[in-house]
């Protein structure tokens, strides 16, 4: 049975990957600490930054999935922003080493990337074949993330970077906070609400992954739906799902204290992102969710 190695396998995008992929391949996680794996799926220990016995389960794998890196979803402290950036760079860099060490290399080397690459352009979405970066953290962190991945480079690997978007699940990411404020009443415009999001269905993620594995995709391509929208009709969709019709807004200065006590940074629901899935689209991948109000009635129900 063709195997494929995901790393971070027990995370939220990674448990989803493993369960998808154990019906037909042999999948291999790559995880921190002993714990039950899911049903057809194996966890081998590994720490993200150094070689060990973990390097030999590469051997002629169909594939390589690299999800590894502390979450953003955290206050940017001096200690957290160092945390963030060398989870990535050390996990990308230890993968590359061990594939450069197989005799029979992976077929595909999948490495997490960030749409918060892309400087805001205004009306018009990036595709992949933008070339104007933002300079902001953790648009720095998604540059040097990349670099550190294509410093590897295979004439029989391919390789793909993904650059994602907000990912909607139903029980983890940023979905099920958003769904309880408008379970409350609570889920109005956050800030101004003009802000751009672009964002992407669990499900979709998951097949737009496997789209990848079958075709002949290679560098970066954007994980998104085909249909941004601003903040307030992303709230607007989430209330309607809940059967709310109103849902009270969160001003920017109370959502910068808010962020405060429960952890996270303001800049990751006002900044904008604002990308197209150009490579998916034309390499004839259909989404199952392209619109947020038939996503979040899917996940709220």
């Amino acid at each position: 049975m063709k195997k494929i190695i995901i790393a971070a396998a027990n995370g939220f995008i990674g448990e989803h990957l493993s369960k998808f992929f154990a019906d037909d391949y042999e999948v291999i996680g790559l995880v921190r600490r002993e714990m039950e794996a899911p049903k057809n799926v194996r966890y081998v220990i590994w720490d993200g930054k150094n070689l060990g016995e973990w390097q030999s389960e590469l051997e002629g794998a169909e594939a390589v999935i690299n999800l590894a890196g502390k979450s953003v979803n955290c206050r940017h402290t001096e200690e957290n922003k160092k945390a963030i950036l060398k989870s990535r760079v050390e996990s990308t860099q230890v993968i590359g080493q061990a594939v450069d060490l197989c005799h029979d290399k992976p077929k595909l080397w999948i490495n997490a990337s960030g749409a918060s690459i892309y400087k805001f352009l205004g009306d018009q979405p990036n595709t992949e074949e933008s070339t104007e970066y933002a300079d902001s953290f953790i648009a720095n962190v998604s540059q040097e993330w990349e670099d550190t991945f294509y410093a590897f480079t295979y004439s029989d690997v391919r390789q793909v970077a993904l650059r994602t978007t907000v990912v909607l699940g139903k029980d983890d990411g940023a979905f099920p906070v958003i769904n309880r404020l408008a379970k409350f009443w609570l889920g109005g415009r956050q800030g101004s609400g003009k802000q751009m999001m672009s964002w992407i269905h669990i499900e979709d993620f998951i097949a737009a992954i496997n789209h990848i594995l079958k075709s002949k995709l290679e560098g970066s391509v954007n994980m998104a739906s085909p249909n941004a929208v601003t903040n307030a009709e992303f709230m607007r969709a989430t209330r309607k799902a809940n059967g709310r019709s109103f849902g009270l807004p969160t001003p920017e200065f109370a959502l910068k204290i808010g962020a405060i006590f429960i952890d996270t940074e303001p800049s990751l629901i006002l900044d904008d992102m604002y990308v197209a899935p150009k490579k998916l689209m034309d390499s004839g991948f259909e989404f199952s969710f392209p619109q947020i109000e038939a996503a979040a009635a899917n996940l709220a129900n």
